[in-house]
């Protein structure tokens, strides 16, 4: 009796079930997908009702200080899924959030869309902060990269050996992976 009054109610209220799936993205592959990588600081955050008023979505304007890969001007205005706006709120689990002032590098992509958005939601967003002890800026997001033969490596949350880079170095590691790509082809 009670399997057949839950099978009823389940049949009464239909319910519209979404899911965000984030897939680890590679840093080879991420820096091999992303036609614009740019390096620069927030200038402005705004959020916007999209989709006839159905969700808010964020509108990020980037200062660019330079360009790792492509060029699209001194100022961006990239596209991030979620946002609020009054009393108003879309949570897009796995879109990062930004503030003025925030200093980031940015894996950018726009197929079919007129603003660009990140590859890969956070992942392809690295923060950029100074470091308390050494007075460096750094990159907060250790970088995924895989084993060069392909062989499978596990990534463990606390590794001791993913930690955060200064800005050059991470700027180095992108210039080489993209040499080794340009290399490859």
């Amino acid at each position: 009796m009670r399997r057949a009054a839950l099978f009823a109610l389940l049949l009464i209220l239909p319910v519209a079930v979404g899911a965000t799936v984030l897939i680890p993205i590679e840093f080879r592959e991420l820096v091999a997908v992303a036609p614009v990588i740019v390096h620069g600081r927030v200038v402005d955050v705004r959020s916007e009702f999209v989709d006839g008023r159905r969700s808010v979505e964020t509108f990020v304007t980037i200062e660019a200080a330079e360009y790792l890969k492509g060029d699209l001007g001194n100022r961006v205005v990239i596209r991030v899924p979620g946002g609020q706006l009054g009393r108003y709120r879309t949570i897009f689990v796995g879109a990062p959030e930004f503030r003025e002032g925030d200093e980031l590098v940015l894996f950018l992509k726009s197929s079919g869309s007129p603003l660009p958005y990140i590859v890969g939601l956070s992942q392809g967003a690295f923060r950029v902060v100074e470091d308390a002890h050494s007075g460096r800026r750094i990159v907060t997001t250790a970088i995924v990269m895989g084993k060069q033969d392909g062989a499978e490596e596990r990534v463990v949350r606390g590794d001791p050996t993913r930690k955060p880079l200064p800005i050059e170095s991470f700027r180095d590691v992108v210039r080489q992976v993209i040499a080794s790509q340009g290399a490859g082809k």
